[in-house]
């Protein structure tokens, strides 16, 4: 079968090109690049616990070698530090956290990391896949489709026609591929500014990050914010007025030197400027992400970052929606459907962050009117734009589907648990097959739903000594019934879940169900929703099998790309307006 094409080799579609070699997917990567990125120390993203654990496990070393997890979060008001709060640097923090002292779980420390970093450790990843193949210097110029596949052109050195089952627009926010396919990408222009400079120097608070607004200090705007880097380094943005504003050198110079002095006790500490650059900030959300066998991810589908929101972590998390649906759709093992939901699901959850962070921004940035009559305003304002940086409430919290249109039939064995149908799992510690303890977050990215027993007091005890015993035989029956390869996990506890419990969990880790006890049918119906069928489709079901352990290199490899293929038409190209800072 022919290969998935993803047009753009930036993180977000080297990552997806590794998430579908880890199910067995074979892909080419189409970079208009030479394929060398230019180290920008200012250019930087912040991932939230969940998505950077997705990119570690698609073999990205970087994130641990070149990324730095903050240790706490600090947020100021003028001279007073109304908000301090720390992090969870291992694996035990929650996405969902409160700031109760009193609450068992601290908030899972974000990563902050430059943006070469993690796309060179990406395709660091790649070459070491035999699933993917990354063409550079090829740039699109056509599409065309039909019943069974794509065809793409590209010019360049090796100009050629590429055949593939589908194809991903991965190319960003001037996306050839959404052009090509006529899709609007309406939205707002330049809907906040930064200035942005990454340097070396020693700021009073290692490790933490810092957002502070209404500095006493004249010249350097309403909201400062500081990220920590590795050795040092700290990325430093200075949001600027709507327009007008040039930063020159000069003033941006007198900038770092008044902040640095406003935050060391009136004395600019020594720094190393490694980078500067203007950040432009738009919202953008296009309006169809699906044309048959073409679909659009990342900044090709949307565009968002202001107050603290995150482009790229939305970006990934398309990625970690779209891959298991589109492999098990390459595999022949699910209908249509599924692939539909892809656009259902993420399209309807980004526009609400954007309807959100817009709704918020006249509030935010709306001067000291709305101060003057409501008390306490400043308190909400500095707890929403921790909401966008941490990720956590409207602006940033993960995404939950529960209207999906994946989500299960209602049942009689249902139950409620800690986390919401439709919503992410937590991390918790899990029994795998081979009687290994690891973390639940370890075992997702595969064409498999993952059914984990609530049983208490397994953890003590070796599997062998539980696996035939209680409910395990029945629940392994119905799990090996079920219409998609399913792994059986076993678990000591699960927040909000009683003893017994059966959570069916989808492979990017959202909750399809929860039952008291093993429900055979009623377990294979929730499956059958997941993967895209309705409550009364009674096709058969074709499941799809993991790639067996020792399978060869060359066994993996994709079959060659078709290059005997009807010519599709030129398009022309047009530019949209991007950020040069990220």
């Amino acid at each position: 079968m022919d290969p998935v094409i993803i047009v753009g080799a930036g993180p977000v579609g080297l990552a997806l090109s590794l998430a579908l070699a880890a199910q067995g997917v074979p892909s080419v990567v189409l970079d208009e690049t030479s394929g060398k990125e230019e180290p920008r120390p200012a250019r930087t993203v912040v991932l939230r616990a969940d998505m950077a654990a997705l990119v570690e496990r698609l073999g990205c070393a970087t994130v641990r070698d070149e990324g730095l997890r903050w240790v706490g979060w600090r947020g100021m008001q003028r001279r007073r530090q109304p908000r301090q709060i720390a992090f969870d640097l291992g694996l035990g923090g929650t996405e969902e956290w409160s700031e109760d002292p009193d609450s068992p779980a601290a908030p899972a420390a974000p990563l902050h990391i430059p943006q070469h970093a993690l796309a060179r450790g990406l395709r660091d990843a790649i070459a070491r896949e035999p699933l993917v193949r990354l063409v550079t210097d090829a740039r699109l110029d056509g599409i065309e489709q039909d019943r069974s596949g794509v065809v793409a052109h590209t010019r360049g050195p090796e100009g050629t026609w590429w055949r593939g089952s589908h194809l991903v627009g991965c190319d960003g926010a001037r996306s050839t591929v959404r052009k090509l396919l006529g899709v609007r990408f309406p939205g707002r222009t330049a809907v906040e500014r930064h200035a942005v400079a990454a340097l070396r120097t020693e700021l009073p608070w290692p490790g933490e990050a810092v957002l502070h607004r209404q500095p006493p200090w004249r010249g350097v705007g309403d909201e400062i914010s500081a990220r920590p880097l590795p050795d040092g380094v700290w990325r430093i943005d200075w949001l600027l007025p709507p327009r007008g504003e040039l930063v020159t050198p000069d003033a941006l110079v007198a900038r770092i030197r008044e902040t640095l002095a406003g935050w060391c006790d009136g004395t600019t500490p020594p720094y190393e400027l490694l980078d500067t650059g203007v950040h432009t900030l738009h919202h953008r959300l296009a309006r169809r992400w699906r044309v048959d066998r073409v679909l659009l991810a990342g900044d090709a589908a949307h565009l968002l970052g202001a107050i603290g929101t995150q482009g790229l972590d939305e970006g990934l998390r398309d990625v970690d929606n779209l891959a298991w649906k589109l492999a098990l759709t390459w595999h022949r093992a699910a209908p249509d459907a599924l692939l539909d939901s892809y656009q259902s699901e993420r399209r309807t959850a980004v526009a609400a962050r954007l309807r959100t962070a817009d709704q918020a921004l006249p509030a935010l940035r709306g001067g000291g009117g709305l101060r003057a009559y409501l008390p306490g305003a400043l308190r909400g304002h500095d707890a929403l734009l921790t909401d966008g940086h941490l990720g956590r409430g409207p602006l940033g919290a993960s995404p939950a589907y529960p209207h999906s249109p994946l989500a299960a039939p209602f049942s009689d064995g249902m139950i409620p648990v800690g986390t919401p149908l439709g919503a992410p799992v937590e991390d918790v510690r899990v029994t795998a097959p081979d009687d290994t303890t690891v973390r639940l977050r370890d075992r997702l990215g595969q064409s498999r739903l993952l059914v984990l027993l609530v049983a208490p007091g397994s953890g003590v005890w070796e599997r062998r000594h539980w696996r035939t015993a209680g409910l395990m035989p029945r629940l392994e029956e119905a799990a090996e019934a079920l219409p998609m390869t399913a792994e059986v996990l076993v678990t000591d506890a699960y927040p909000g879940a009683p003893a017994h419990a059966v959570l069916l969990i989808r492979p990017d880790g959202h909750l399809v169900a929860a039952f008291a006890g093993v429900h055979p049918e009623e377990l294979r119906a929730a499956a059958e929703a997941a993967r895209g069928n309705a409550p009364d489709d009674t096709a058969p079901a074709s499941p799809v099998k993991a790639l067996p352990a020792g399978t060869t290199d060359a066994e993996r490899t994709p079959a060659a790309v078709s290059a005997d293929v009807p010519a599709p038409a030129e398009a022309s190209l047009g530019h949209d307006r991007t950020a040069d800072v990220h």
